[in-house]
């Protein structure tokens, strides 16, 4: 907090999504001095409300964009490459239906296209599939529309962890400055109109101060157009964005249990996903025009039945009601506007736009292009230090960065090192099951998190303690040490996923977890206080009232 006050920045970076801290992870591996901000948690808006999938694309193949095709196969490769712990290849079902969105003939040659435009390794290559065969392959789809199959991988990630190791690669290795929980509230110009400082609020103290830096970035999200109105320079609002609101709900596993991920046609024309994980199987998305208010964006009553009826069409045995969802996300899509097009029409390419005073803003753009997204807004901030103070501009090379946590030759390195773990954990009654959940969502920092879970359990040695609480608490040390963590919904959401994924297992370890990150905050917020607030949350992504008109 104190080197925002005082240091003068190259650049300062709005917004700690996934875009942002691709930003700041660029920049700062380039040499700059860089400051990240974000009003709420990192990733805390879109970056942990996609449907956690790194698409290589096939979607964008139908619409002829050929080139974002490739783009986005390349990036899943550096991605997987670099974090082969969070982004893991998994097989994705294509059914084949009457009158369905694909035929077999233009499925198979365009998963064909697609495995050659993405790169897409041999042995991952598109296998095509009989009735009986995609059949045999999911008995709950239903037979009498089903005309075959088509198996194809993607990648599974999970979005926020993603988004919080760009940043921990940042801070950790090139010293960058990232801090969650403070907002931009305006600027500061020179005399001949260049934003100079940004004005900005604690939103935990209350404090307002300014942060000083030579260029300064809007990657905001749903939110650019809202910073970029806090530019008085008469700003580039030629173009603005179309929010659209994708949503997804969870049930569990036992309700839809799915041998893999589905990608399946639904009645209106559209496609949806069906996605097992751990204990729960989650389903969506819509994609609907949003003006409603975008800081905490819900599922409504409308978007739930029409996720359910598409499931219930698709999975007839399944009979889902409203009383299975145990949890749910939405997600808004900062898209460029596009006049006479629908939501699902418009185009997921990313623009840039430069204000007079030289506010950089980003919108558009998907998940999986993140890292070239930040290549483009990196470079467009180097062109502005050269042109004003002879700045020498540096390549980029974030295709060689491995992600913190990400430091494994292979992917089957992980596995191994899962095995490794599972044995140091089996002496306390842990295994194979906990090592591979800290492994996939830590990385290589997972040696940390168990080292803290022997060091607390020696603590307790003669005692009887919850060795599932014994790690929590070490999960818990670990991600207010170093992952910024203000509150119980940063842990239960953005860090460990445990809300979506593993919702049974946060009751039991409530009470402790919130007690404990009270002591860690030096009681700013009392153990109740925290509680509270997430009880808050979890009401907020289990109730589902109708749209506002």
């Amino acid at each position: 907090m104190a080197r925002l006050k005082s240091v003068e920045y190259d650049v300062l970076i709005i917004g700690g999504g996934i875009t942002g801290a691709g930003i700041a992870l660029d920049a700062a591996s380039r040499g700059l001095k860089v400051a990240l901000i974000d009003k709420q948690d990192f990733g805390a808006g879109t970056s942990s409300r996609s449907t956690k999938l790194i698409h290589g694309g096939l979607r964008y193949l139908k619409q002829l964009e050929v080139g974002l095709v490739m783009e986005v196969g390349r990036e899943r490769e550096i991605l997987h490459r670099n974090c082969p712990h969070l982004v893991v290849p998994e097989k994705m079902l294509l059914p084949l239906i009457k009158k369905g969105t694909y035929g077999p003939l233009a499925t198979s040659f365009g998963l064909w296209v697609y495995d050659k435009l993405a790169g897409v390794k041999e042995e991952e290559q598109r296998i095509m599939l009989s009735k009986e065969e995609t059949a045999a392959q999911e008995p709950l789809l239903r037979k009498d529309i089903l005309e075959g199959g088509g198996l194809y991988t993607e990648y599974r990630t999970d979005d926020a962890r993603l988004t919080i190791e760009v940043i921990k690669t940042a801070t950790m290795r090139y010293k960058a400055d990232c801090l969650n929980y403070i907002a931009a509230t305006g600027f500061i110009y020179s005399e001949k109109g260049r934003i100079t400082a940004t004005k900005v609020k604690d939103e935990i103290t209350g404090e307002d101060f300014v942060i000083r830096s030579k260029t300064t970035v809007n990657a905001t999200g749903p939110w650019v157009d809202e910073v970029r109105s806090l530019d008085t320079s008469n700003p580039n609002t030629s173009k603005y964005l179309q929010l659209t609101k994708g949503v997804h709900l969870v049930v569990p596993y036992h309700r839809l249990p799915l041998r893999q991920s589905i990608y399946f046609d639904v009645p209106n024309g559209r496609m949806m996903f069906a996605i097992p994980r751990e204990e729960v199987t989650y389903i969506g998305t819509t994609d609907t025009t949003y003006k409603a208010e975008i800081d905490e964006p819900k599922a409504s009553a409308e978007d739930v039945s029409y996720i359910l009826d598409s499931a219930n069409w698709m999975f007839p045995s399944a009979n889902l009601t409203t009383n299975d969802i145990i949890s749910s996300w939405a997600g808004l899509r900062p898209l460029i506007h596009e006049e006479g097009k629908s939501p699902s029409e418009i185009s997921r390419k990313d623009e840039i736009f430069v204000s007079e005073a030289w506010l950089i803003s980003i919108a558009g753009g998907k998940l999986t292009g993140f890292r070239k997204m930040a290549e483009r807004v990196t470079d467009k901030v180097f062109k502005r230090l050269k042109k004003k103070y002879q700045y020498q501009e540096k390549e980029c090379f974030t295709d060689k960065i491995v992600l913190s946590g990400g430091d494994f030759p292979s992917y089957e390195a992980v596995e191994e090192y899962v095995e490794a773990l599972s044995k140091e954990l089996v002496v306390f009654g842990l295994g194979n099951k906990e090592a591979n959940y800290l492994v996939f969502n830590y990385g290589k920092n997972a040696k940390i998190v168990v080292d803290k879970i022997i060091e607390f359990r020696s603590k307790d040695y003669h005692s009887q303690v919850d060795m599932h609480l014994v790690m929590a608490r070490a999960e818990l040390w670990y991600c207010f040490h170093f992952e910024n963590i203000n509150n119980l919904n940063d842990f239960f959401i953005r860090r460990t996923g445990r809300l979506y994924f593993k919702r049974t297992s946060i009751e039991p370890i409530l009470e402790t977890i919130a007690e404990e990150l009270s002591h860690y905050l030096s009681l700013q917020l009392s153990k109740d206080q925290l509680i509270k607030e997430f009880e808050e949350y979890y009401n907020l992504v289990v109730t589902f009232e109708p749209e506002e008109v």
